[in-house]
């Protein structure tokens, strides 16, 4: 049986040990997606990111996590795209990659300091959003996730939002009540089947552009995800369609931070483009992303 190489990184962090990690299954070719979930599972990781296709600068992928196949991972296809330029998959200087996933084409923008690959830019699928959720359900939410309507921070929208999952976004006053949540697993899980949403994601404001957040997606089989991108996307794309960001030439920049309350601090910065009628209508997420380890299974 011929071998499957692999590399584990940690993706919104310059350096190994915080950040998020993902796997990367980085010869994929041939692979059915059950094999593929086998493979994830064995690895055991959040989230998986398969490399189905290498025909630089495009490349298929195909995301998992520990329950099965996702449509978009943010950190994964960060982590991937730097990867990629790192081990040589993709060649030296490269400035831009195209990640083909089963139901979209997804840029990467690479950014460069001495020559060495840095950071990476990656737009995500389109934002949508739906009807705000009745307030009994945001007041359950907040219940699940060990809080109440006190701690609600009433200038910041909540809402459902997506750019590869949809997400249910609570705001909270202060950073500190986010990281005092403890969430009841069970009652989360109600409230995400009810909503039909994969993540609960729970933040609150550090500055005018730079929040705080946590993310639960127990109905993913993760119960807290230390940083993550697509959740951040739709944030971003929320916030930004609400008008409470500032706005300067077309476009808003946002920073967040998240994992903190897990001891794996990441930054994933966001940048929001609006369409000529002032919608939202391009979301990337940018950052850094370390190698830790690379092996055969």
């Amino acid at each position: 049986m011929a071998r499957i190489p692999y590399a584990l990184v940690d993706a919104f962090a310059p350096a190994p040990g915080a950040g998020n990690r993902v796997a990367i299954v980085l010869d994929a070719r041939g692979m059915t997606p059950e094999e593929m979930g086998r493979v994830a599972q064995r690895l055991g990781e959040p989230e998986t990111a398969f490399v189905t296709e290498r025909r630089s600068p495009a490349f298929g992928v195909r995301f998992f996590t520990p329950s099965g196949e996702v449509e978009f991972s943010g950190h994964a296809a960060l982590a991937l795209g730097l990867t990629l330029v790192r081990l040589g998959l993709a060649p030296e200087g490269t400035p831009r990659l195209y990640l083909h996933t089963p139901t979209e084409a997804l840029p990467v923008e690479l950014v460069y300091e001495e020559g060495e690959p840095r950071k990476a830019w990656v737009r995500g699928p389109t934002p949508r959003f739906r009807d705000l959720p009745p307030y009994g359900a945001l007041k359950a939410a907040l219940e699940a996730l060990g809080a109440d309507e006190r701690y609600l921070h009433r200038g910041l929208p909540y809402g459902i939002a997506y750019t590869g999952l949809w997400s249910l976004f609570v705001p909270l006053i202060a950073p500190g009540v986010v990281d005092a949540l403890e969430p009841e697993m069970p009652a989360l899980v109600e409230v995400s089947s009810r909503l039909e949403v994969a993540t609960v994601h729970a933040y609150a404001p550090m500055g005018p552009r730079s929040f705080y957040a946590r993310d639960f997606a127990p109905l993913l089989g993760i119960p807290e995800d230390p940083v993550t991108g697509s959740a951040n996307a739709a944030l971003g794309a929320l916030l930004a369609r609400s008008g409470v960001v500032p706005r300067r030439e077309g476009e808003v920049r946002l920073t967040i931070y998240q994992g903190h309350r897990l001891g794996n601090p990441g930054v994933v910065e966001v940048l929001v483009e609006y369409s000529p009628t002032g919608l939202p209508y391009a979301v990337k997420i940018g950052g850094e992303a370390a190698i830790v380890m690379r092996g055969e299974l």
